[in-house]
């Protein structure tokens, strides 16, 4: 268990300090119940093959998810940051844009900016090769890396396509 919180914690805090809006008291929280969740099936974990990250950042994502939904439920209890009247799929959007961010901290720079401009400002190629001081091949390369690079962080924090 030790090496499992020495090896994600800080990721994990990570995600959830974005998952929770940059509230650090809830982001702490999560990760407790997702490290007791995580010590409570340790023989499972044990056993799999797979990357124990996922698994970490889903169980935390359902968390913040079920805390949400339970404060809708009960409308007496504010929850910071998220609009009381957003539906289940505004706040599945929200979670998922804040995924995507994280994700996003995970490619380079340059992979960083193109994507920016393709897909943020919906710059068109040779628009967003003037603006970054590029070939339009370059553009079309490093958008194709990226996305893949993109995909790739998502699927290592568990979300699936």
């Amino acid at each position: 268990m030790r090496q499992l919180h020495d090896e994600h914690a800080a990721a994990l805090w990570r995600y959830c300090l974005r998952l929770t809006a940059g509230d650090r008291a809830r982001a702490e929280d999560v990760v407790q119940e997702t490290m007791l969740r995580a010590w409570r099936r340790l023989p499972d974990l044990d056993d799999t093959r797979m990357s124990l990250r996922p698994w970490l950042f889903t169980v935390a994502r359902r968390i913040v998810i079920d805390e949400w939904r339970s404060q809708r439920a009960r409308p007496e209890v504010a929850v910071a940051e998220l609009p009381e009247s957003a539906s289940d799929d505004e706040s599945d959007q929200l979670l998922l844009s804040w995924t995507v961010a994280e994700a996003l901290t995970h490619l380079t720079a340059e992979h960083r900016a193109v994507l920016r401009e393709c897909y943020f400002r919906g710059r068109s190629v040779a628009e967003a090769a003037r603006r970054l001081g590029v070939p339009e091949g370059t553009v079309k390369s490093r958008t194709h890396y990226a996305l893949r690079a993109l995909r790739l962080a998502l699927e290592e924090m568990g979300v699936t396509s």
